[in-house]
């Protein structure tokens, strides 16, 4: 340590992480990541929540996406100081950057992976991005391309490392990072294949500047922001969990990273890891059942889902990926304060829209949980067999089963599915185990404790006005589940 070490780092206080540690300009010209940081792409996620509508209901769970990437971006560094000599054994066929380079750019990766969100998270990008064949990872990637792309190469340093002199960091290697490969991006091994999104939409890399995408050590990174447990959900299971207040250590976060390392393979853990993957597994699936998909949050984001595509019409017509100037300026505190003053609108249906959103915001919340179950879905069962994955469609069932009196009544079905285990995914093929008795490195999907976990489990649930008819909806919802296997076209 120098004098001019201290000149170049600052550190900032995390109640989960201690200190993060991140390059500072001080009094020198040079790009650093606080550049990034303070860049207004970045301190926009101040402004963005990390728990969509959970904040509705767990008071102390104020926490956002900004919180959220400096976190992913310290575990980012602490992964790649750990897995970086595995990283060089596993391509010495291939240059690999210096250590600089790659911590720089998976810190820079994680530190702006959520950056193409927009208000309310992932529920945006169901109900108003999903519309124009985007996600935010697809806008995120233009973002950096674009605004970010310079400042991206001007970074020299991180905490641990400087790069070499002929070391440049290149924008799309960061936007190849965050974009998680999709079922029609397995044949990404050709560098002319990341010229195309999911939806057959020319993807932000077909324009980036000096690609030769995909090496193989990029790919082999690719599991730290796609895989089982990444840099980001790992720090979100243990962020979300603390400021619910589920628990400070939700997991072996050290013995997890302990036991990881490169293979030509992949990602591969250790057999003395395992329990601790496990661990992890359980731990991301409570918070699914408790906190994101708490039958609350789901009744908020029922009545939210009712109004927010007319919202967004009125806020922002057009697609965000054509007018990024503007969408810069979308966030939950502009949305709220925006639909806040609409209650006394001279245009109709902007003050149709306000009074709702008043409701919302006083948590005057129209639905209310009549009845739940759940249905787990295990090794071989095709879950797209079952009418359990689309709400419509249970709806329309429970609906037909109900009482002749009854077959109007208002009430909603809703499905939360969560996926413990990717098995037919992209992401499915970048996680292994190591197993040091036989020295066999096996898809981690494969292994016996990690393929008796469910698949994926379903929470469903039917919301009604009040509680007057639980009992028959509990009645419908129950013989509907009996005959789970029906033959979905006699409905």
């Amino acid at each position: 340590m120098t004098t001019d070490y201290y000149g170049s780092e600052s550190l900032l206080s995390d109640p989960l992480h201690g200190y993060i540690a991140f390059t500072a300009a001080r009094n020198r010209k040079e790009l650093t990541e606080q550049t990034l940081i303070d860049h207004p792409w970045v301190q926009r996620l101040r402004r963005i929540h990390q728990l969509q509508s959970a904040w509705w209901v767990y008071p102390s769970a104020e926490h956002t996406r900004f919180q959220h990437v400096l976190g992913a971006m310290h575990l980012a560094g602490l992964a790649v100081g750990r897995l970086y000599p595995s990283l060089l054994e596993a391509c010495r066929s291939e240059q690999i950057p210096s250590p600089a380079y790659v911590a720089s750019l998976v810190r820079l990766a994680a530190l702006l992976h959520d950056v193409g969100h927009g208000p309310f998270g992932h529920f945006f990008d169901e109900h108003y991005l999903d519309s124009f064949g985007l996600t935010h990872e697809d806008l995120g990637q233009r973002i950096i391309l674009t605004d970010l792309a310079d400042l991206i190469r001007g970074i020299r340093e991180n905490p641990d490392g400087r790069l070499q002199a002929d070391e440049i960091l290149q924008p799309d290697h960061v936007a190849f990072l965050i974009k998680r490969p999709t079922a029609s991006s397995r044949t990404q091994s050709e560098p002319g294949a990341l010229a195309t999104g999911e939806s057959g939409h020319e993807s932000p890399l077909a324009h980036a500047r000096g690609s030769d995408l995909p090496q193989r050590w990029l790919h082999l990174l690719r599991a730290l922001f796609s895989g089982v447990y990444t840099v980001d959900n790992m720090d979100f299971v243990l962020r979300d969990s603390f400021m619910s207040g589920h628990g400070v250590r939700a997991f072996d976060l050290e013995r997890l990273l302990h036991y990881s390392f490169f293979t030509p393979r992949g990602l591969t853990l250790h057999a003395k890891g395992l329990d601790s993957l496990i661990h992890f597994i359980e731990a991301r699936g409570m918070l699914f059942r408790t906190l994101y998909f708490h039958r609350t949050v789901r009744a908020i984001d029922l009545s939210l889902a009712e109004i927010f595509r007319p919202t967004m019409n009125q806020l922002f017509p057009g697609n965000p990926a054509e007018q990024l100037d503007r969408y810069h300026q979308l966030t939950e505190w502009s949305l709220l304060v925006d639909v806040e003053r609409w209650g006394s609108s001279a245009v109709a249906e902007q003050r149709g829209l306000g009074e709702a959103w008043q409701a919302i915001l006083r948590r005057q919340i129209r639905w209310k949980m009549a009845c739940e179950r759940t249905i787990p879905f295990e090794q071989g069962q095709s879950e797209l067999a079952s009418i359990f994955t689309d709400s419509q469609l249970v709806e329309h069932k429970v609906r037909s089963l109900l009482p002749a009196f009854l077959r109007d009544l208002p009430f909603r079905a809703d499905v939360a599915r969560h996926y413990h285990r990717p098995v037919s995914s992209a992401s499915a093929g970048l996680n292994f185990i190591y197993e040091p008795a036989s020295q066999m490195i096996s898809p981690l999907a494969e292994h016996s404790l990690v393929s008796r976990l469910p698949v994926s489990f379903s929470l469903c649930r039917l919301y009604a006005q009040d509680q007057s008819h639980a009992a028959e909806l509990a009645a419908a919802l129950d013989h509907l589940l009996q005959g789970r296997g029906d033959d979905q076209t006699n409905m």
